[in-house]
């Protein structure tokens, strides 16, 4: 039923994950499927190399800033 509900409105799209400021992951409220934004900032399907490079890219960002705001 909750698929039905995408196929005829089209997905709800909800935050799930803040990569950094400019990547996110979106889950949809309805029937789960997962997307992300890409290099283009378009969505695209989380699929587990977008995941592994989100990973990746969030472990990368998180240690900048967090080396940035010790320094200030």
């Amino acid at each position: 039923m909750k698929k039905l509900i995408c196929q005829i409105f089209g997905h709800h799209y909800a935050v799930s994950k803040k990569v950094t400021h400019h990547i996110k992951e979106y889950q949809c409220i309805h029937c789960g499927k997962e997307v992300t934004t890409n290099e283009t900032g378009a969505l695209s399907a989380l699929t587990p190399e977008r995941q592994e490079i989100n990973d990746t890219l969030e472990t990368i960002y998180q240690r900048r800033h967090c080396t940035a705001d010790h320094a200030a």
